[in-house]
């Protein structure tokens, strides 16, 4: 009989071609599929609350598996993490649950964060963990604009073009900008989002349009507009991948 397994997952995407499993390269799912093999002699499918893209890291990722061999939850994380090498990839609990339970399918919410600096210098330690504007921004009207997205809207001006998504339909629950005054490291800006789920490209769409309002180059109203507009070509840029984040589910 097969028990199915809940795994909380921290990984940081730099080196992956995403969460999903693809033909030419190295994806976190892969990662940990072959991790599980080595310990269970088992070939498994994981399946995830987000699959991330490529370059974009997770603090709280969730997955699910079902494994034949009977062990506890300590021994699946410490096998799972034994077995991952040199891989930016951590295994940080393993819960046995029913079979039921869809990291996917069974989640209420999803929030991700996203992670700017701003200053003039290049980021070193931060490098490919955030996106490195040479310029400060103005948080406030960030957020303001911010607001006009919070609710239930048509998202398909924040939406990817080759978005597959059978609604633009989302409902966004927070969106909530915190900074920090590092002085000559900079200006630290994170953006939390929460909504029960996400449309490809979305957030790093939303962050990207958001941008043009800190830079004074929009007023706030414009994300409204831009919403409105229901078209992807009419909006603002899409944000790097290297500040986001995957944060947590909520079941």
């Amino acid at each position: 009989m097969t028990q199915r397994w809940k795994i909380i997952i921290q990984y940081d995407g730099s080196p992956f071609c995403g969460w999903q499993r693809q033909n030419h390269a190295l994806s976190v799912q892969e990662a940990i599929e072959e991790a599980i093999f080595k310990f269970s002699g088992e070939r498994v499918s994981i399946y995830a609350a987000g699959r991330t893209d490529a370059g974009v890291h997770a603090l709280g990722q969730v997955a699910h598996f079902d494994l034949e061999k009977q062990t506890d939850g300590k021994t699946v994380a410490g096998a799972i993490n034994a077995h991952l090498g040199d891989h930016p990839i951590s295994i940080l609990a393993a819960e046995a649950v029913d079979q039921e339970f869809h990291a996917r399918f069974s989640a209420l919410g999803r929030s991700y964060v996203y992670h700017l600096l701003c200053r003039q210098a290049r980021p070193v330690f931060e490098k490919g963990k955030v996106w490195h504007i040479k310029h400060e921004l103005d948080v406030k009207a960030m957020q303001e604009g911010a607001n006009y997205l919070i609710g239930k809207h048509d998202f398909s001006s924040f939406r990817a073009i080759l978005c597959q998504a059978k609604s633009p339909i989302k409902t966004i629950d927070r969106i909530e900008f915190f900074e920090e005054d590092r002085g000559l490291e900079g200006q630290h800006i994170w953006m939390e989002i929460e909504a029960r789920s996400f449309m490809h490209h979305q957030v790093r769409n939303i962050i990207g349009n958001l941008k043009m309002v800190g830079e004074g180059k929009w007023e706030p109203i414009k994300i409204k507009q831009v919403l409105e507009y229901k078209d992807r070509t009419k909006a603002g840029p899409t944000g790097s991948p290297d500040g986001l984040y995957f944060k947590s589910v909520i079941y």
